[in-house]
């Protein structure tokens, strides 16, 4: 099923995101030889997009005509990224020997293949492409392989919070596909058909994946394709910079280009995002913009046998991004935060008690180092620093963290006690913001908590003297495993005088929540003199 997966979705290939995948297909048993493959499409366009014309001057970039995308690609750094030569790209033939591999001597079967190709392609849309933000994605399917991965990637997008659509208007009659159709139709995924589709897709659409051809197609395309090719490459030549486009992605190969030569004249889909499926195609190297790699799958026997180069993909994901990602416009980067009203008739009284209550919120949201917090600390002239410490205690007395006595954050709070802390939990659009007083805990505390931590952690604190200048890690390295020898034996590793812990006593609070168009809840809490009383007095801070 690779081979004709892989074939029937190059068919379209919009340089976006390119899903390299090789889902074998039954089709045709071997693909044209390159030189039979036509060397353009017949499309044309009066709003052609022109790579010649300087980036600024496109109102069609995402970021220019809509404040919340990923600003588009410059085509200098795209070129940069196409000549990476540690990434191995498959001509067509030996992605189609790969597919029969696959679904022959290895046991894959083409629903495997799909049902992988479909979340990888899904992942990578929302690596990038935050459901907040592009909610609206019309998936446009062809009647293969390719289209049967865009129809899975519905699916997921789906239960990822995305609102997607279907226009599939040549229907494949084959058990696989009328599944995946009864699949969408249970979830109330509307399906489109070409009549319904407004010319101008820029206004109903956040996202649009072209899933229509693989890269096993030849030719040119004929009706329906060939007109909602020539609308993807439309949304390219918008040029009125109050206009929306949507952001393409193509799976494996933007429809249209030629497997191995890519975008001939340049007059096809230009995507924003391409993930490639098994390997990346040839046409890729041409491809500028969000690419990706998909398609979990390739045995190490086919990598010994191919000689694939292919970069590794991270943890559990189902996605490894190629190359460097496109340079973007900064000042573009922004989020609308949605979250529940934070009132002040909400809130609990005490500081500590409502810090308590989002800390454990993060904690069960299981966000990566909850207790991650930005220590911000001053000399006694007024120089300030600030670095990333974890908590480590918090109570009635304030918060706690543990560190070298004779690093720079020390020596500030020698001479200037006072600090403070910052929370960001980014999952939640949650901060918090504590100001105080500083002074070191007990010895007894510290070596308390000095003897709770791994042994190679307590070897570790010995070892490094913090912030003085070391002349390689080779010497870190030398020291730990002297002490490591040393007390491979088991016995207690001491304390080193020079390391122990902190406590802030905090004397003002700020809550932060994001909310959508920056009106952002802010509420204060700051020690106030009520009767002879420190008291917690609440305000509510303009965002």
């Amino acid at each position: 099923m690779l081979s004709a997966v892989v074939r029937n979705r190059c068919r379209g290939m919009s340089c976006s995101l390119l899903i390299s995948s090789t889902l074998h297909h039954s089709i045709s048993p071997s693909p044209p030889p390159p030189s039979q493959l036509p060397k353009r499409l017949s499309l044309s366009h009066s709003h052609i997009f022109n790579p010649n014309i300087n980036a600024s001057q496109h109102s069609l970039l995402p970021f220019q005509a809509k404040p919340h995308s990923i600003p588009s690609r410059s085509f200098s750094s795209c070129r940069a990224m196409a000549d990476d030569r540690r990434i191995t790209y498959l001509s067509q033939r030996d992605a189609v020997e790969i597919d029969d591999l696959l679904m022959g001597p290895l046991g894959f079967s083409v629903d495997q293949l799909m049902e992988l190709a479909g979340l990888s392609v899904a992942a990578s849309i929302a690596e990038v492409y935050k459901s907040s933000e592009y909610a609206r994605v019309l998936a446009i399917c062809g009647p293969g392989n390719n289209g049967g991965d865009g129809l899975v990637a519905v699916r997921h997008l789906h239960h990822f919070g995305y609102k997607p659509s279907v226009c599939y208007p040549k229907r494949t009659p084959k058990n696989l596909y009328t599944g995946l159709v009864t699949q969408l139709e249970a979830l109330s995924i509307p399906f489109l058909s070409v009549e319904d589709l407004p010319m101008d897709l820029s206004n109903d659409f956040d996202i649009i994946i072209d899933a229509v051809f693989g890269f096993s197609f030849h030719g040119t395309p004929r009706p329906p394709f060939d007109d909602l090719i020539q609308r993807l490459i439309y949304l390219r030549g918008l040029i009125s910079p109050s206009q929306k486009s949507p952001v393409i992605v193509s799976v494996d190969i933007p429809s249209g280009w030629h497997v191995e030569e890519g975008d001939i004249n340049e007059e096809g889909i230009k995507p924003d995002m391409l993930v490639s499926l098994t390997a990346p195609k040839l046409g890729a190297k041409k491809f500028c913009g969000h690419h990706f790699l998909g398609g979990r799958f390739v045995p190490p026997s086919i990598k010994d046998k191919y000689g694939l180069h292919l970069p590794p993909y991270p943890g559990t994901s189902m996605c490894v991004r190629i190359g460097k990602p496109p340079s973007i416009d900064i000042s573009a980067l922004r989020e609308n935060y949605i979250s529940p009203e934070f009132v002040e008739d909400q809130v609990l009284k005490d500081p500590l008690d409502q810090f308590t209550k989002w800390f454990d919120d993060a904690v069960a949201a299981n966000l990566r180092e909850p207790n991650a917090m930005a220590l911000s600390t001053s000399s006694k002239d007024g120089y300030p620093s600030s670095r990333i410490v974890l908590l480590k205690g918090v109570d009635k007395q304030g918060f706690v963290w543990y560190t070298n006595y004779g690093s720079r954050k020390a020596r500030e709070l020698a001479e200037n006690p006072h600090a403070s802390l910052l929370f960001h939990w980014a999952g939640l659009n949650r901060q918090v913001r504590i100001e105080g007083n500083v002074q070191k805990v007990s010895d007894e505390e510290s070596e308390s908590y000095f003897h709770s931590r791994p042994r190679g952690s307590q070897i570790g604190a010995i070892v490094s003297k913090q912030s003085t200048v070391v002349n390689g890690r080779h010497v870190l390295h030398s020291l730990y495993k002297e002490l490591e020898e040393k007390y491979s034996d088991g016995s207690v590793i001491p304390k080193p005088e020079y390391w122990g812990g902190y406590r802030l006593t905090p004397r003002l609070f700020e809550f932060w929540q994001g909310q959508p168009s920056r009106l952002h809840d802010r509420l204060q809490y700051s020690l106030r003199e009520v009767d002879g009383r420190q008291e917690w007095h609440i305000d509510r801070l303009a965002p």
